[in-house]
């Protein structure tokens, strides 16, 4: 049966390994790339037209994902593409800073992070027919130990979750430091968004919580300074040669497989690279769920009606 799956991040690293792995594998998958500017379109050129199509949208603009939201609910109610089948939150994004505001005023790494995923996943919510997977690409920073970060990233400092949407969140906001630890705090805001989609989207339709392992190599630190962008990109990836890493391949072909269900795990599940296993004891707190269910729907809400 042909169905679409909706994929943020899909036009570079891990998302780019995926969006093609999730095309040979399910042949009667169309694929809707979202992604800024002309980014999806070259996606859609590269991998094929009839099985690509794509949607312009910047996940820093709530309005922005809103605008795109309603064009695939569009092109779903005309017929022009197959049944809802998935969407993949993949695309994340990460600061020198916990400064970097967005046009709706929200701080940045939480906006696209958390809320642009959130919206998403509450503009199409009723779209989905069943079954229907939802995959959010968090990360093992959320642990916030050396075995999981490798001392690079901060662990998450949970604070009210409104406070978590605004700049200066955190000690010392304009340091690299503040900034990455803003990164590993919104993916703990991703587990547990995904923890409540478990409990309240229909009976069908499952949200699962991916977390990649370290990729280096990959965009993520591209607003970093230049001696850790080169460390990235030229001296990190010899640590995929050992269990601390993942290459992008391995990483996206991971992906794939929770995507299309080849990985089997139970909604609600944590999928560390190949494997549904317990995410850390911090990131199950159904007093933080319920807070950042609230406080997520009341920020999108502007745009949700």
């Amino acid at each position: 049966m042909k169905s679409t799956i909706v994929m943020t991040g899909a036009n570079r690293g891990i998302g780019r390994v995926a969006a093609e792995l999730i095309l040979d594998g399910s042949p009667d998958t169309h694929l809707v790339v979202v992604a800024r500017g002309n980014a999806g379109a070259r996606v859609a050129e590269e991998l094929g037209p009839d099985s690509v199509s794509h949607v312009a949208v910047d996940l820093a603009s709530l309005a922005s994902v809103r605008s795109g939201a309603e064009e695939i609910g569009r092109r779903l109610d005309a017929g022009e593409l197959p049944p809802l089948a998935g969407f993949v939150g993949n695309a994340g994004i990460q600061h020198t800073n916990a400064l970097t505001e967005t046009e709706d005023g929200f701080e940045s790494t939480f906006a696209v992070n958390v809320l642009a995923n959130h919206l998403f996943v509450r503009l199409l919510q009723n779209r989905f027919t069943v079954p229907a997977r939802i995959v959010l690409t968090v990360s093992d920073t959320h642990f916030g130990d050396f075995r999981h970060n490798l001392g690079m990233v901060p662990g998450p400092e949970w604070h009210s979750p409104d406070s978590l949407s605004r700049t200066a969140a955190f000690a010392k906001p304009a340091t690299t430091a503040a900034g990455r630890t803003a990164y590993s705090t919104s993916k703990l805001a991703a587990i547990y968004l995904v923890h409540e989609y478990a409990r309240r989207l229909p009976t069908g339709v499952e949200a699962i919580a991916f977390n990649p392992g370290f990729v280096p190599g990959t965009d993520l630190a591209r607003h970093a300074d230049p001696f850790s962008r080169f460390a990235m990109r030229r001296v990190l990836p010899a640590l995929t040669l050992t269990p601390l890493a993942a290459t992008r391949a391995a990483a996206g072909r991971n992906l794939a497989g929770v995507v299309l269900g080849d990985i089997p795990a139970p909604t609600g599940s944590y999928v560390d690279r190949d494997r549904p296993a317990p995410s850390s004891g911090e990131s199950y707190d159904p007093q933080r769920e319920a807070e950042i269910w609230s406080t997520a729907e009341q920020l999108i809400a502007a745009y949700a009606a």
